[in-house]
């Protein structure tokens, strides 16, 4: 009886999958998962350079007003190269990302984190590749085996665990907000992940700007009245930041890492976003390292490389 599933990113299993193409360095997955690393080393600053910025901006103007500049970005990019038009299915498609990683997680996160600690943020990072491996079962038919969901739920146990050792376990109201913020960012990337195996990495963001672009832009217009043109060099260089890296650069590596590699397995490399952020923070903000940060990040990072070779499936639609 034919299988219903086809292996993805298992060497035993996949066999020859693993393998570097004719003409390439590293293996697909290798490539793939580097990617992700580029993507997350770029994802890693928004958190310290959004504190430096919600100093002089007001948060909703960050989250909304950063899309509108990277969508001025990738309006003449997409004209330059003359991409295709996406067809009615892949509009659909892009509507989750536009959902996810353009309104849900930027909006949700920044209301949430005005009453929230700051730790509980963390937490967020810490659910999200767990989210995103259980959302790759809906857009990509991904099948993780168990040993993958073990590593994962190690990872981002240690994670959680390391946020809240000294923020504290009290729930407040603004974690509901949290949750689906965490929801909505795992919905974006599966979805976007699946969609840049046919359009690619850097067009999947750049359409699902564009197709935003009717509602954020009236939105940053009339937050710019609360602009006083008095922000200083340094908070308009976080807002760029924000705009060209966070909301669009990053998200050329990240999608293109998710297609090649499998949403499932290299959404599991975001694992190590806190600790890079925190790294980050010491190197522009000045905050200190402590001993416990080093110790749980090799945690974090043993749970990724042990989880790199666990079997993931594909089931066959």
């Amino acid at each position: 009886m034919e299988s219903r599933y086809l292996a993805r990113v298992s060497p035993s299993i996949a066999g020859n999958c693993d393998k570097p193409k004719k003409g390439s360095i590293l293996p697909i997955e290798t490539t793939g998962r580097w990617l992700g690393f580029i993507g997350v080393a770029i994802f890693a600053l928004t958190l310290p350079l959004t504190r430096l910025a919600v100093r002089e901006f007001d948060p909703l103007f960050l989250s909304i007003g950063r899309t509108v500049a990277a969508a001025a970005v990738a309006l003449p990019l997409l004209l330059a190269t003359r991409q295709p038009r996406p067809d009615r299915q892949d509009v659909k498609q892009l509507l989750f990302v536009v959902a996810g990683v353009i309104f849900g997680f930027p909006v949700l996160s920044a209301v949430a984190m005005r009453s929230a600690p700051a730790a509980h943020g963390s937490v967020v990072l810490g659910a999200l590749p767990l989210a995103t491996a259980l959302m790759s079962t809906i857009f990509a038919h991904e099948r993780p085996s168990r040993a993958f969901w073990l590593w994962s739920l190690a990872g981002s146990s240690a994670v959680i665990t390391f946020a809240l050792w000294d923020g504290g376990t009290e729930l407040h109201g603004a974690d509901s907000l949290l949750v689906l913020a965490v929801l909505a960012a795992s919905m974006g990337y599966a979805a976007g992940g699946q969609l840049a195996k046919k359009l690619g990495g850097w067009q999947v963001i750049c359409w699902a700007l564009l197709l935003a672009l009717p509602i954020t832009l009236p939105i940053t217009l009339y937050l710019t009245r609360q602009i006083s043109g008095h922000e200083s060099l340094i908070g308009w260089t976080c807002f760029a930041y924000l705009g060209l890296m966070s909301q669009l650069v990053g998200f050329f590596a990240w999608n293109k890492g998710l297609a090649i590699g499998g949403i499932a397995k290299v959404g599991q490399v975001q694992l190590l976003q806190p600790f890079m952020s925190l790294l980050a923070a010491a190197l522009i903000l000045g905050e200190a390292i402590g001993p416990r940060t080093i110790i749980f990040a090799f945690i974090v990072a043993a749970c990724v490389w042990f989880g790199r070779k666990a079997q993931v499936l594909t089931r066959k639609v």
